[in-house]
């Protein structure tokens, strides 16, 4: 979902997104900056029990008022670029660049933005915090600065809701927002023995996927190995293998995969109509074409060639 002021136009135009973003799906009474341009331009994705909402806001008075109170989920609001500070349960944090904070959708509050910002918001479900968690709300209005281990995984884990091939397995979508409240309670804490379960699942699935990104930035390369992926995230070869293992895959499996898609869409592809499929298949990382043909074939359930033929015209 995208909500944008771009949307509205006009002399009331403000009132209007106020009304029908702010108040009503937002639930927030949105003041803008006296003199300075109303923008707001943010993207939500979400699935069952967890969301992020991740755009930019000009300088605004944002109050979260005793009346628009509808649940109790935790947020983890996350400036990445800009400067405002959060007021809530009598406390106040600021927040600069790179700086994070929860907050709770439970109680009133209010969000001064005094420069130009880009927020992450992160919503989890309250209750299941409340497994692994003594006390959330001593966690909340506490500055967690952006050199923050946690802070650091869980805001790069969180680029799994754009993979659409994970979300669309209900397992895969349970697993991600169980690894998402896993690694908010370890900012939260303080901890019972239950966090300890959560720190080893979040931070795990959060160095996990970060291999993954790895290997995608560098499908094409023949050099493309365990060790050296290992190496370049700071970990083991083996403690990669073990990851991969948890999620009843290997390595080298992922690899085939991801280089096979990746020469599945060039194939539908018409800027590479022209090309040869054995260019095409050695510009996927793949060194030998048998090795490319028989693989495509078991995954795709066609040849190459096929594939090319029925995608003729396709841009992706």
């Amino acid at each position: 979902m995208q909500l944008t002021s771009a949307a509205f136009s006009g002399p009331d135009s403000i009132e209007a997104f106020r009304e029908t973003y702010g108040r009503l799906l937002m639930q927030l009474e949105i003041d803008p900056l006296p003199g300075v341009p109303f923008e707001l331009d943010f993207r939500i994705r979400g699935v069952n029990g967890f969301s992020i909402a991740d755009g930019r806001l000009s300088p605004t008075t944002n109050r979260h008022t005793a009346s628009m109170i509808d649940n109790d989920d935790i947020v983890l609001v996350h400036a990445v670029q800009g400067h405002g500070a959060l007021r809530q349960i009598g406390r106040e944090v600021d927040l600069p660049s790179g700086n994070a904070t929860f907050v709770t959708n439970s109680e009133a509050g209010e969000f001064l933005g005094y420069i130009p910002s880009h927020l992450q918001n992160f919503r989890f479900t309250r209750k299941r915090l409340e497994g692994v968690l003594v006390d959330i709300d001593d966690g909340l209005l506490r500055s967690i600065p952006p050199d923050d281990p946690t802070l650091g995984l869980l805001t790069r884990y969180a680029g799994v809701l754009n993979d659409e091939e994970a979300l669309a397995l209900p397992e895969l979508r349970d697993a991600i927002v169980t690894h998402m409240h896993d690694l908010a309670a370890i900012l939260l804490g303080p901890n019972r023995d239950g966090q300890q379960i959560a720190s080893r699942r979040g931070v795990r699935a959060a160095k996990l996927h970060a291999i993954q990104d790895d290997i995608k930035r560098n499908l094409a390369s023949r050099d493309l190995t365990l060790d050296a992926v290992a190496q370049r995230n700071g970990i083991s070869a083996q403690t990669a293998r073990d990851l991969f293992r948890e999620w009843h895959t290997t390595f080298t499996d992922y690899v085939l995969k991801q280089r096979l898609a990746m020469a599945h869409r060039k194939l539908l592809d018409a800027r590479f109509a022209e090309s040869p499929i054995s260019s095409i298949a050695f510009d996927c990382g793949f060194g030998d074409l048998s090795y490319f043909n028989h693989p495509f074939r078991r995954r795709y359930g066609a040849r190459p060639s096929d594939i090319r033929a029925a995608g003729v015209g396709k841009t992706p």
